[in-house]
């Protein structure tokens, strides 16, 4: 890529790190700080991935943010001096590529127009497209072909959302990700104003636009050529009905983002945040004629101006990114220095427990170790269970396989969605699907709610190299939430799990074995000096998993089998070897069905 020396990597801290949002357990953060100090939870969690409803925002489940001022419904400044005394460090999203249409940058753009000191804050889809396209029948720039082939989507259609001005003009600005456009009901008495319109007009034109609103859930000029002589007046009143929300991209061209970037890191490292997760780093450099999606060497200045300012605020910054294996982009970052993200793990433990081999997961930890890559790693998350990153890709005419095949991965994502899942697509530019994207479930549904599997899938989590993160629904052996996913809008689908745990559900919880035995494993991980030292695979038939941890005189093992799913962690500190833990499927507490 260049031949600068490689940089210095940034070096993540050691310990198991709990992932939730504010709300997850109880009501407000302090619900979860209050469990994280009973006896049951000591020593367990070093840190803690707390997700973006910490801050100010209105859709997408807080990465829609509003500002990253502390969301005080929530969250506290004793809550994360409490985090503090307990000894556990935060991480906190910092999302790049964009903010909403509530933000104090875009009311001022909306209130103030060219004048506004934030004109250039967003992206302002028909001027960057000019002379690359040409203008379509909805008052908005078509990019040519050629510019339109190199788009990746992340939801059907164009990524634009279309805004009106005070003074009447209409404006498209780039919206990679999610909208949400809702119209009052709209009546003849909402054109009684328009001279030249007869009361039986009014109400044609009622019903037309209740029939558009229905079908595409907005409306454009075109919807209206019906009414050319007062498309103008109609198109105004029904904007007086319609609310929206939107994540509006950001222009990492004006120096006034990178203000504000870096206002941001100085707020987050004030917060007592140590990791800053880079979210949608990738779609943040734009330029016609390239990739919407990481596209380069933009991209890499981007990150490296990044990663000055966090330096500045003693902050760990890695970006967050989902794309192919054979791809190689999480090489590529690991070689510039940052940690990754490790959207291999999920799958390939699925198909380890289903298919009772040890191959795929073997060849990944040898990437792991092999390239030195420093990862965070999980089973579940805020998000679905990784699919298209197992697959392989051709580049250039070269084909680089994946960590399985196709036919695995496809037979994997059915598994998962026998099992109640949900599917996530990817797009192209007119709207076709190209791809899965992910599969949203439980981690312990998508195993089939077997007790033993999750048992052994947190064994295996705890003894792979990088930090274990830890989805607060998992440890307490959730299932699909599928009323929330039904209730859900916009990205309803990852409701299915994020199910909110009562201070009952927490006290009910404990009681069961699965919880308790996660703990005992996450418990060992976050204490044990073995695992600062070094780690060791052992030869095993495929069907085995054996992999131990040593510094010094102690050593951790865990011997698994992929097949009956019995597993021994046993330890050494120099006076021989123990068994710490033993789990037969036969000898553990039947499943209990449900989402606590």
């Amino acid at each position: 890529m260049n031949n600068k020396p490689a940089p210095a990597a940034q070096t993540l801290p050691s310990g198991v790190m709990l992932n939730a949002y504010p709300d997850s357990i109880g009501k407000r953060l302090a619900d979860t700080v209050e469990f994280l100090k009973r006896y049951e939870f000591r020593n367990a969690f070093s840190l803690f991935y707390i997700l973006p409803t910490f801050f100010h925002s209105d859709l997408d489940r807080g990465f829609s943010i509003i500002d990253y001022d502390i969301n005080e419904e929530l969250v506290s400044r004793q809550d994360l001096d409490d985090l503090d005394e307990l000894g556990i460090q935060i991480k906190l999203d910092l999302v790049l590529n964009h903010l909403s249409v509530r933000s104090p940058q875009f009311v001022d753009l909306l209130q103030n127009g060219d004048d506004s000191l934030y004109r250039d804050f967003f992206i302002d889809w028909n001027a960057f497209w000019k002379g690359h396209g040409q203008m379509g029948p909805n008052d908005h720039v078509v990019p040519n072909q050629e510019y339109l082939d190199k788009l990746f989507m992340r939801k059907p259609d164009l990524p634009i959302l279309k805004l009106r001005f005070p003074d009447g003009s209409l404006k498209t600005y780039w919206n990679t990700f999610y909208q949400k456009v809702d119209f009052d009901e709209i009546t003849a008495s909402d054109f009684a104003h328009i001279k030249g319109l007869t009361p039986e007009e009014a109400a044609e034109i009622a019903d037309h636009i209740k029939v558009v609103v229905k079908n595409k859930g907005q409306l454009e000029s075109v919807d209206l050529e019906c009414v050319a002589d007062f498309k103008d007046e109609v198109i105004a009143a029904v904007c007086k009905k319609r609310e929206f929300l939107g994540q509006m991209d950001l222009n990492a061209r004006s120096e006034l983002v990178w203000e504000f970037y870096e206002d941001t890191l100085r707020k987050l490292s004030d917060y007592g945040a140590k990791i800053i997760r880079l979210d949608a780093f990738a779609y943040l450099h734009k330029e016609p004629g390239q990739p919407n999606f990481f596209n380069r060497p933009g991209t890499w200045e981007y990150l490296e101006r990044l990663r000055g300012i966090a330096h500045k605020y003693k902050l760990i910054i890695f970006p967050e990114i989902h794309a192919e294996y054979g791809a190689g982009i999480h090489e590529e970052i690991a070689r510039e220095g940052y940690p990754i993200y490790d959207f291999f793990f999920p799958g390939l433990v699925i198909d380890a427990l289903d298919r009772g081999t040890n191959e795929a997961l073997l060849g990944w930890i040898s990437d792991i170790l092999d390239n030195n890559l420093q990862t965070i790693n999980m089973l579940g998350s805020h998000d679905g269970i990784p699919v298209l990153d197992l697959k392989g890709k051709r580049i250039e005419g070269d084909y680089r396989p994946g960590l399985l095949d196709d036919d695995q991965i496809e037979a994997t994502m059915q598994r998962i969605i026998e099992r109640g899942g949900r599917t996530k697509n990817l797009y192209d530019a007119n709207g076709n699907k190209i791809d899965y994207y992910q599969v949203n479930a439980t981690y312990f549904s998508a195993l089939g709610e077997d007790e033993q599997k999750l048992r052994l899938a947190r064994a295996i989590q705890m003894f792979m190299p990088g930090v274990p993160q830890v989805w607060y629904l998992d440890l307490f052996a959730g299932t699909n939430d599928y009323a929330a996913a039904e209730r859900g809008r916009t990205a309803g689908h990852k409701e299915i799990n994020r199910t909110t745990l009562s201070i009952i559900d927490i006290e009910s919880g404990l009681k069961r074995a699965i919880v308790r035995d996660q703990l005992d494993l996450i418990r060992l991980r976050n204490t044990s000096p073995a695992f600062t030292g070094q780690m060791e695979v052992l030869t095993t038939e495929p069907w085995l998993l054996h992999i131990s941890w040593q510094h010094s005189d102690t050593k951790v093992t865990l011997k698994a089998n992929l097949r009956n799913h019995d597993f021994t962690v046993l330890q050494d500190i120099g006076s021989g070897e123990e068994v710490l833990m033993s789990f037969e499927p036969e000898a553990c507490a039947p499943m209990i069905q449900g989402a606590m």
